[in-house]
């Protein structure tokens, strides 16, 4: 059995600063899901992202105003919320709360509703000539990783802070991958971190890591923009997935 290389999502998975701000997309259904939907002005469909949630789920306005952002720069975005309903936002008393029963009993229903989903995201907003894209977060992480592997009509992938990854997520890879990583992260450390560089680079993967020394794991969505380093990482983190996606994409984009 493969190593594990960044472990389930633990307490500080749970600890959040919501942000403030008007989201500007909309909550539509994808293969009976709802899924939030924030769209290009120019209203393409040129570069879609497949935006797989964190445990406070894509309906969460931190998760929203930072797809709301990739939209305003000329992408479809795209977010399943695989919680139905049930994310972390609705189990705020820890302690009446079985944690590890309600991330075991998500996962499985992710495995479920992801394949289906994303096959309909494709039917309903793609085209022969959209390019895809996917992003993902703590519990999101494996499906970036999953469709890296196996998914051909991707071009590339990137997750912030991950969970539930093990060294075959890092060996299977045949996309470019960008992971944006805290110096603070007791579910992604430093040592599996280092493991998961070697795998990439014993393959001759495409990959780019960065680190943001000084913020801890959920930076990119949960981050304190009261505080200038999180500020500034969580921002960049954002900016530097969107100039990956940019990188790699071919067709021209429409703000």
């Amino acid at each position: 059995m493969s190593a594990i290389l960044a472990g389930p999502p633990g307490e500080c998975c749970r600890q959040t600063v919501q942000h403030v701000g008007e989201p500007r997309g909309k909550i539509e259904k994808v293969a009976e899901v709802e899924t939030y939907v924030a769209r290009p002005a120019s209203g393409s469909n040129a570069r879609i992202i497949l935006f797989f949630a964190d445990v406070y789920g894509p309906m969460y306005v931190n998760a929203q105003l930072l797809m709301d952002y990739w939209a305003e720069n000329g992408y479809l975005v795209v977010g399943l919320d695989y919680f139905e309903g049930d994310s972390m936002i609705k189990h705020p008393n820890r302690d009446e709360f079985d944690y590890v029963a309600w991330r075991t009993g998500k996962q499985e229903r992710a495995a479920d509703l992801v394949p289906k989903w994303v096959e309909d995201v494709r039917t309903k907003y793609g085209s022969e000539y959209s390019e895809y894209f996917c992003v993902g977060y703590c519990f999101g992480a494996p499906y970036v990783m999953e469709h890296l592997a196996t998914a051909d009509w991707v071009v590339a992938g990137a997750f912030g802070h991950p969970a539930f990854l093990s060294e075959a997520h890092f060996q299977n890879i045949k996309k470019p991958l960008l992971l944006s990583c805290s110096e603070i992260d007791h579910t992604f450390p430093l040592d599996k971190r280092r493991i998961a560089e070697d795998i990439l680079v014993a393959n001759k993967a495409t990959y780019f890591i960065q680190v943001f020394g000084s913020v801890q794991h959920g930076f990119a969505l949960r981050g304190d923009p009261n505080v200038p380093i999180q500020r500034w990482a969580k921002e960049e983190s954002a900016r530097s997935v969107m100039n990956w996606f940019d990188h790699f994409a071919t067709g021209a984009k429409e703000a």
